[in-house]
Order: structure tokens, then C-alpha cells, then sequence
């Protein structure tokens, strides 16, 4: 077994699965196509043999799932670069979409991305036309704006839950340490995983709150965001539900010393600013409601988390209800078993480069987009 993260209780606490990194392999997904900062792929609802790739500068390319697919076979859904989509940032652009659950009758997809004067992130209502295979630029209806303070941390994915609800993680809002401390302060939607209603608008805005969402009428706290699901997050780069539990896990970029895999529950504070990982940040102390992550990485295994899925695709029987998870600047893979109370395996099974985002396929089988332009599979030896 290859050698584990720094969650050394995996070692003092329990048995990790013997499982081997050997049998798994991530190969060059289609061999003809490369793509400019590829950060989001998944399958078209009504089309699930025609998967979607999101680049950073502003497109929307879809094609077919086959290994052979050539550059004549890909068709641009959408393309919103230069005046629309900023990209001054490294960590801004064209950052997250996902399918209404009702796509195949109402055509609505949703997409987030960052833009300027003033510099924001919005979300907002597109709708995709079946007869063309293309976004119709001018059926944008935008849900929600929240401005940034500075470039990076602008989290960005979006996708919709087992509730019908959309879901959407922002960062704290940039630089480093959190300096305007968004992170515990429940009056912005920086730092935060929200939880909107997009198809009943109430009180004159584009959505509407779940009666059920945490912080409606919080006492203690009057200016509380009705929005938020959970709190405390630095920035989440990608979040995803097992569609079999209904668990969400989202993985948390960190500051100077650990990155974490959290497993998110309606009105959980995670912690940041005051912590980082299981650790202390800027002596930071920790408080009852603060919930620790399941696993946190240190520096030389991870340098900046990237969230992926639950398995429970067909080609890899052995990693049935595995998480599947990676680091950008390490290009380490992992696979994690949950219990639902502890970790009960963890375990190193690849390296891809530059991991900006996984994907999953209609049959359940996972991808990865490496950021200097190739969509790598998860596929047996």
C-alpha cells in the first residue's frame, strides 16, 4: 500500500482496506481533443452519451463519450469570453454549471462565473435548445450577484442536491487569511455553501429561501443570510452528493498548512478563520459548534484540495462507495471510505497533473480535468 496522508488515525484507529494503487489506472480519456483550462465536465441529461467540458476562459464544448472523438466532432454550447467572463484572476471565469433536475422538459441550465465593474460572481438561468445543441445567449436570467473583494477564492460550483434545491459555494472572499473575516460572519454569503429555491422566487428576488434552510430568523444573529446552508469554508473547490446517501462532501482549499475533505450538514460551521483542518490557524481557537473535517492533508501530500465523487460506476467493482479525490499542486488521487461515523480506508491510488476538477460519466465512471488541457478516466490496469 502506498504511503497515507498525514490523517495518521488511519494508521492508530483503524484497518485500511487492502486494496492496491496497482489496480487502477488514469488514462487519456480521448486521445484527439485538448481544451484550454478545463475545469468541469459532466453528461447532458437527455443525451448521456454526450458529455460537456467547461473552460475557464468561457466555454461550454459537448461531444461525444467515445474514446476516438475528434476535434470535428465537438460542438460549442456556449461561448460568454471576453465582456461577460473576467479572468483577470487565475481563480476567476466561467467556474460551475449544472442541469435543472427537470432539464429534459424545461431546458434550464445554470451557470456561475466571475465578472466586472464591480468585480462579482454571478449565477444565473440559461436555457439550452434541443433543436441546436446551444445556450441561446440571450436567455440569461440571473439569479444572484455577490460581489468580490479581491481575485482568488471565488469558489464557483453549483449543483443541484437530491432536494431539488440548487446549492452553491462561494470562498471567503480572497487574499490570504480571510482579512475582512467573512468566514464566521453570517451577515455575507462569502465562506459559505448557499441553498437557493430557483424555482419558487419570493420577496422580489430571482429565488426563493427552503423553509427548512438554517439560518431563517436566527436568534443571536438578525442579520444572519437566510441563503446559507453551512459556513465557515475558506473555499470550496468542488462539493458533489452521493446520490445513493444523499452525503455531501466538498473539498476546502487551505491557508498555509492543511487541506481538508469535510462532510457537510445544514448549518455546520467548518471552522476557518480560526481553524485550519484539525489545527489551529493564527492561534485560532476552536468552538463547540465548529466541526472538525474528516480528513485533513498536510502540505507535502496536498497543496490545494480538489473535490471529486462517490464511486458507483460498474468498471472498478472494488471501489464501489469510494470517494474519489485529488490535489492540484501534488496531482496525488486518493480513494476514502466513510461509514458514515469514521474513515475506515484511505489510500493513494494515482497522479494526474494539475487536477482542477472530477467528472462523472451517465454510466458513473469518473474523469479528471487536468488543467494544461487533457480529460483523463479512472479505468482498470
Amino acid at each position: 500500500m502506498k504511503k497515507l496522508t498525514a490523517l495518521v488515525v488511519c494508521v492508530l484507529f483503524f484497518a485500511c482496506s487492502t486494496v492496491q494503487a496497482q489496480d487502477y489506472a488514469f488514462v487519456p480519456a480521448f486521445k484527439n481533443l485538448s481544451f484550454e483550462r478545463p475545469l468541469f465536465l459532466t453528461y447532458i441529461p437527455d443525451e448521456p452519451n454526450r458529455l460537456l467540458v467547461v473552460e475557464q476562459a468561457g466555454r461550454v464544448l459537448s461531444f461525444e463519450n467515445r474514446a476516438d472523438v475528434t476535434g470535428n466532432g465537438v460542438r460549442v454550447v456556449i461561448d460568454i469570453r471576453g465582456d461577460k467572463v473576467l479572468r483577470k484572476g487565475n481563480e476567476e471565469g466561467l467556474l460551475g454549471l449544472a442541469f435543472h433536475p427537470d432539464f429534459t422538459n424545461n431546458r434550464y441550465v445554470y451557470l456561475h462565473y466571475s465578472t466586472k465593474s464591480p468585480r462579482r460572481n454571478i449565477v444565473s438561468r440559461w436555457t439550452l435548445s434541443k433543436d441546436t445543441g446551444k445556450i441561446a445567449l440571450d436567455s440569461e436570467h440571473i439569479l444572484l450577484e455577490v460581489e468580490q473583494p479581491f481575485s482568488n477564492h471565488n469558489g464557483g460550483h453549483i449543483e443541484f442536491g437530491p432536494d431539488g434545491f440548487l446549492y452553491i459555494a462561494l470562498g471567503d472572499g480572497g487574499a490570504g487569511g480571510d482579512p475582512h473575516d467573512n468566514g464566521q460572519n453570517l451577515s455575507t454569503l462569502l465562506g459559505t455553501i448557499l441553498r437557493i429555491d430557483v424555482d419558487n422566487p419570493q420577496d422580489g428576488k430571482a429565488y426563493g429561501i427552503p423553509a427548512d434552510n438554517p439560518f431563517i430568523n436566527t436568534p443571536g444573529s438578525p442579520d444572519a443570510r437566510p441563503e446559507i446552508y453551512a459556513y465557515g469554508l475558506r473555499n470550496v473547490w468542488r462539493f458533489s452528493f452521493d446520490p445513493e446517501t444523499g452525503t455531501l462532501w466538498a473539498g476546502d482549499v487551505g491557508q498555509v498548512s492543511k487541506e481538508e475533505i469535510d462532510i457537510v450538514t445544514a448549518g455546520g460551521n467548518y471552522g476557518w478563520r480560526p481553524r485550519e483542518g484539525f489545527s489551529p490557524y493564527n492561534g485560532g481557537e476552536k468552538t463547540d459548534d465548529m466541526i472538525d473535517p474528516i480528513v485533513d492533508h498536510n502540505r507535502k501530500e496536498a497543496a490545494s484540495i480538489t473535490g471529486g465523487y462517490v464511486y458507483h460506476g460498474n468498471a472498478l467493482p472494488q471501489l464501489k462507495g469510494a470517494y474519489i479525490y485529488g490535489d492540484y499542486v501534488t496531482g496525488i488521487i486518493w480513494r476514502l471510505h466513510y461509514d458514515g461515523k469514521k474513515v475506515t480506508g484511505l489510500e493513494e491510488i494515482g497522479n494526474v497533473p494539475e487536477i482542477a476538477s472530477f467528472g462523472v460519466d451517465a454510466d458513473g465512471e469518473h474523469y479528471i480535468c487536468s488543467l494544461p488541457g487533457k480529460i483523463y478516466k479512472l479505468t482498470p490496469k
